[in-house]
């Protein structure tokens, strides 16, 4: 066994898809322009230029803490976060601090054979500006400030995690609600849903290996409010663009600083960023505390302030998120959980799954009992081109359903000789246990490999049962 239990909390930056920047007019869409193209007074941080909050970026980043079940604070405000980086303009980047848009929060997440609970915490979401970006050419860095002032969403976690599979898991549930929001693309090769894990090692010495488990069960049970005292340094990883790059930079660091800890010494506490092809960590720079960054309130830009009336209209636009949907398409159409799950993932799948349901039943058409279950399984299974608009699929899945003309002859025979076979069975249902007739269609259906009409099947043993 393990001395030590890794404490796992995330950071996540999203960019927004607004049309413009987050305090500029300046064109949010930067991706493959021109260097230093897209760019005003404003975003290059130029002496006298004023930031104007732009309000669609805070209605959306709203509507992306009350889909994290946060507390939306009614005053907020901006600060500056002052440090000196050659793709950071004005040396300082107007984020949020003390008082967050939104905060305490959390978010279940699919139960996995490592952790004792599917509820992690949200300890914030708030607004802020992207920075620029650096390209390493040789012994030259080139900046480029098209993405400088690009609505960001940071979302804060709670180290609720001790592994890299839950880890994974919450991304992928993370990302697929932001989808569901159309608030952001979340491309993560284009950067813009980017991971940054905080990583350290919690020692369990003897004494309290054997109660460790117990505290951290009951830890989870109370909505994960930590019992034990958190590891005296953190290691953060820097702009992770995978799941599984995120995955595999935790597990790494895990056995890193496991060996460090094992000399008897302390982990640095340090910046780090991930190289995917040598699948390891490296060190960037020493890892700032907030401290370090003189946060103070944004003296251009008053606070916000917002009514119930106002959070109740974002609250009224949320869709149906993927945790709704995977429960009302296990109990409303009888689907599997982990099929639900693979159709809930991918919005456009969902509604095209959803879309066919609507065609089939316009078509008034008779199929079979819960044939919901048969168009997912289509679907996911590939049995019926999704290429195909709703109304073809559905043409074809009706097409596909009906059955196959078998003689009655040969039927009738197939039921004698299962009626033959269970003799207790056909007392029953002669003595009123008339529910056995499923049984009995079910043999019948399954001998004849689905190859019969089950308005023929009924027929024939309802007669042969008299």
């Amino acid at each position: 066994m393990s001395k030590y239990t890794p404490v796992i909390g995330l950071e996540i930056h999203v960019e927004l898809a607004t049309i413009s920047k987050m305090f500029c007019q300046c064109d949010a869409d930067f991706f493959d322009k021109k260097p230093n193209s897209n760019t005003c007074p404003v975003c290059l941080g130029m002496p006298g230029a004023l930031p104007v909050p732009n309000r669609t970026a805070i209605e959306w980043a709203i509507k992306i803490g009350q889909a994290l079940n946060c507390t939306i604070n009614t005053h907020s405000k901006f600060d500056r976060k002052h440090y000196f980086y050659p793709d950071l303009p004005k040396a300082y980047q107007i984020s949020q601090y003390d008082e967050p848009l939104a905060s305490q929060g959390w978010l279940e997440i699919p139960k996995s054979k490592l952790q004792m609970t599917n509820k992690i915490r949200i300890t914030r979401v708030h607004l802020e500006e992207d920075t620029g970006k650096l390209t390493h050419v040789g012994k030259d860095s080139l900046v480029d400030f098209n993405r400088s002032g690009v609505p960001l969403v940071e979302i804060v976690t709670e180290p609720d995690f001790d592994n890299a599979e839950d880890v994974k898991a919450f991304l992928e549930e993370l990302h697929t609600i932001i989808k569901y929001l159309n608030v952001s693309d979340a491309n993560m090769e284009e950067g813009s849903m980017r991971i940054e894990p905080n990583i350290s090692l919690r020692e369990i010495t003897k004494s309290k290996l054997q109660n460790s488990n117990k505290l951290q069960s009951a830890s989870r049970r109370t909505n994960n409010k930590q019992r034990f005292e958190l590891p005296k340094y953190k290691v953060e990883v820097k702009n992770i663009n995978s799941f599984n790059f995120a995955k595999r930079a935790i597990e790494y660091e895990i056995k890193r600083q496991a060996k460090i800890l094992n000399k008897g010494e302390t982990p640095a506490q340090e910046t780090r960023g991930y190289n995917e092809s040598k699948k390891a960590t490296y060190s960037q720079r020493s890892k700032e505390e907030a401290q370090d960054y003189r946060y103070f309130p944004e003296p251009d830009i008053p606070p916000i302030v917002l009514s119930d009336n106002e959070l109740r209209m974002v609250k009224d636009k949320l869709p149906e998120l993927p945790a709704q949907k995977r429960q009302r398409y296990s109990k409303k159409y009888g689907l599997k959980e982990s099929d639900a799950k693979l159709l809930a993932r991918d919005l456009s799948i969902a509604e095209y799954f959803e879309e066919i349901i609507m065609q089939i039943r316009n078509l008034n058409s008779e199929i079979r009992d819960k044939f919901e279950i048969h168009i997912a399984n289509a679907i996911i299974n590939k049995k019926i081109s999704t290429d195909l608009s709703p109304e073809e699929f559905a043409q074809k899945f009706i097409e596909l359903s009906k059955p196959v003309e078998i003689n009655e002859n040969k039927v009738s025979k197939v039921i004698t000789s299962i009626l033959e076979s269970n003799p207790k069975q056909v007392a029953q249902y002669k003595a009123g246990k008339t529910g056995l007739m499923g049984f009995f269609i079910g043999q019948v259906m399954k001998e004849m490999k689905g190859k019969a009409d089950p308005k023929m099947i009924h027929k024939l043993l309802t007669t042969k049962l008299l």
